[in-house]
């Protein structure tokens, strides 16, 4: 490559990041193309368009016919979507039904114009529908103070002050944006203080993890140490929230020795730590200090998120060079199969990775901004436009919880590992198909052969519960147990250990016995009620010693692992 490549190179890099920072890191050639896919296919397709004028016309006498009706007194109806934002009685009222009736007969008519058009590109039609849906909730009667009844009642009501309070609190967020401040509540629930507060020791730092001991609450213990892998893209107390909701300390008392890593929120210094060092530095050093400190005990390991990806690739390799350190391996809500990542794989494409790529490549980190509204834009009715209506139109701040906290606490990216996972996972899903690699050597993930229980939630849109499924063909795992459970990526995880409203399914598929497709499994395995803790408690016990041990010293000065510091460590202070 000439010089005059690399200035070229240079120059294409540097538009590149400045127009990812015009558009938020979003790629628009990847909609440009799928709009011009999507259109001139349209246009050439007058069956699709015939059908699309008789429903727009049906929908146009229906609305007509309802205005007509609702005026006399007829309810708006429930929406087939589900949508829950027209539900409150004031919306029943005329003309406000009749503008709720329209917006839904519009998102109706927008689904129905950009699925199933023939010859479009399946991604194509996601992404037109995606980039058409939020400009069409832009649009929704709930978002102006002249159509929605809930807010003129609660105008009239107060004489405006609501307004004067939603508009202090523009303000306040405005001021909080610019200065980059803190999420109006999350001062509520400081770190160390109010979430992330089990007592432990930090007994082990590098430059890129702090690993901390949580302090024993039994007399005796089992036998085996837990090590948990967080993602690296997120605080690990999500695990260890307020202790109702704290997994960690859930865990403890329970009679275990917990061990949690805890990752460094990187800088643009740390831009060349890649997947070998998370590797190393990371998985490999965590399993080395709880070894040293609960010596010739095998350890149940757990990975969260990508952090369960990550503990995938890491016993792989591992399984590959004949080390036996891990017991069995638990994942929650972790992928190891790419090919179907669900609605996450609108922001993922060879032109949305090099957007990602310059932007990181100029600033070293991928601010965690910029992926948090990418996932509020996949949820925009309920974490854009209901939070702006609830505080800037009806003057009343939603109450934060602790799981909102953690999730406004953001965490950076490093140029190169972020590049690595996308593109050889995401993009190219080497993992799955055996060609990833680490410290240049091509792992399998065939060559896992313990135990392994892995939790999936039903309404997880950043890891789809049957993406996750997919680690059964994958792994020669003798027992392989998975569980479903009602919830999210996060509060579907962060269920606590009673749950009234939550449901789970668990079968364990053992050697010899047949993989079942991800819609033959839940059909097949019904539903119990309540928390998939306890649970997962008893698949832990049932894979433990059966003698109980008196809790192991807090770290091992005598190995190089002497306590540093109390719990919840420096690492996740960073900001």
């Amino acid at each position: 490559m000439t010089k005059d490549d690399d200035k070229i190179n240079a120059a294409d890099r540097e538009f590149r990041a400045m127009l990812g920072k015009a558009t938020g890191g979003i790629a628009p050639q990847d909609y440009g193309t799928a709009f011009w896919d999507w259109w001139l296919n349209l246009a050439r397709s007058p069956t699709k368009l015939a059908e699309l004028q008789q429903n727009a016309l049906k929908q146009a006498m229906d609305l007509w016919r309802f205005n007509a009706e609702a005026a006399k007194g007829k309810p708006l109806a429930p929406s087939d979507s589900g949508d829950r934002r027209f539900s409150a009685p004031a919306w029943q009222q005329y003309p406000f039904n009749v503008y709720a009736q329209a917006f839904q007969n519009g998102m109706a008519l927008l689904a129905q114009s950009t699925r199933a058009v023939p010859g479009v590109e399946p991604r194509n039609a996601q992404l037109v529908e995606f980039a058409a849906r939020q400009v069409a909730e832009t649009l929704s009667p709930t978002n102006n103070p002249l159509t929605n009844p809930e807010v003129l009642q609660q105008t009239v009501a107060e004489r405006g002050q609501n307004l004067a309070r939603g508009y202090k609190n523009f303000l306040d967020d405005l001021e909080r944006t610019m200065r980059g401040g803190e999420a109006p509540g999350t001062e509520d629930f400081r770190v160390g203080e109010k979430v992330a507060i089990t007592e432990g020791q930090v007994v082990f730092r590098n430059d890129l993890i702090e690993l901390i001991q949580y302090s024993p609450t039994t007399p005796d213990v089992q036998a085996e140490p837990l090590l948990i892998v967080p993602a690296w893209i997120m605080k690990y107390y999500i695990l260890d929230l307020s202790p109702k909701n704290s997994l960690v300390a859930w865990l403890v008392d329970q009679g275990h020795t917990v061990f949690m890593m805890s990752w460094k929120n990187p800088t643009a210094a740390d831009r060349e730590l890649g997947m070998d060092d998370y590797l190393k530095k990371g998985v490999y050093a965590a399993l080395d200090a709880v070894t040293a400190i609960v010596p010739q005990r095998e350890i149940h390991a757990v990975g969260y998120c990508i952090g369960g990806t990550l503990l995938s690739i890491a016993a792989a390799a591992l399984a590959r060079k004949g080390d036996k350190r891990i017991r069995d391996i638990t994942i929650f809500a972790g992928q190891t199969d790419f090919s179907e990542p669900g609605e996450l794989s609108l922001f993922i494409s060879p032109a949305q990775i090099e957007m990602l790529e310059a932007l990181m490549h100029k600033e070293g980190v991928l601010d965690s901004a910029k992926m948090g509204g990418a996932f509020a834009m996949l949820r925009a009715h309920d974490l854009l436009w209901q939070p702006a209506v609830q505080s800037y139109l009806k003057g009343e701040r939603e109450g934060m919880i602790d799981l909102m906290a953690w999730n406004a606490d953001g965490t950076r990216m490093p140029y190169k590992m972020h590049t690595e996972y996308l593109v050889g996972l995401y993009l190219r899903n080497d993992l799955a198909e055996g060609r990833f690699k680490v410290e240049g050597e091509i792992i399998q993930l065939a060559d896992i052969q313990v135990p392994m229980f892995i939790v999936g939630t039903e309404t997880d849109h950043v890891a789809p519960w049957k993406s996750v499924y997919k680690l059964d063909k994958l792994t020669e795992s003798p027992e392989f147990t998975c569980l479903l459970t009602s919830g999210g990526h996060n509060a579907g995880i962060i269920s606590g250990p009673v749950h009234p409203k939550r449901r789970h399914r668990v079968r364990t598929r053992r050697t010899g016995e047949s993989s079942l497709s991800a819609d033959e499994w839940f059909e097949t395995t019904a539903p119990l009620p309540g928390s998939w803790w306890p649970t997962w408690a008893e698949w832990l016990k049932t894979h433990s010693s059966a003698e109980r041990v008196a809790p192991p010293e807090m770290g091992a000065p005598a190995a190089g692992y002497p306590p540093l510091g109390d719990a919840p460590g420096e690492y996740v202070l960073q900001r």
